[in-house]
């Protein structure tokens, strides 16, 4: 079987300022639901990662994260976001 991914098509979604401003908050949010996930399967921060130790170097607050770990998470938001209104979806506030 050959996999071929394909996304949503967002290569013409412009987020507005107001919705650009949600990415890094959903961008943490992200990361503290993977870290959550990882520490209740018996994970814990290690300088490295070592799978059979069960240790990460992420298993930190966001704020401490490497830059490309941050970019990673802010692109998962991102494209969230966008595959949303590319979908036919209105984001708003209240």
């Amino acid at each position: 079987m050959v996999y071929k991914p394909e996304p949503i098509d967002t290569s013409k979604i412009q987020l507005k300022d107001e919705i650009l401003n949600l990415t890094e908050l959903l961008a943490r949010n992200t990361h503290d639901i993977w870290a959550k996930q990882r520490m209740s399967e018996g994970w814990r921060y290690g300088v490295s990662r070592d799978d059979s130790k069960k240790e990460h170097p992420c298993l930190v607050p966001y704020e401490q994260l490497p830059a490309s770990e941050k970019e990673y998470d802010r692109n998962t938001a991102m494209e969230t976001l966008k595959a949303i209104i590319a979908l036919g979806y209105f984001i708003g506030k209240e």
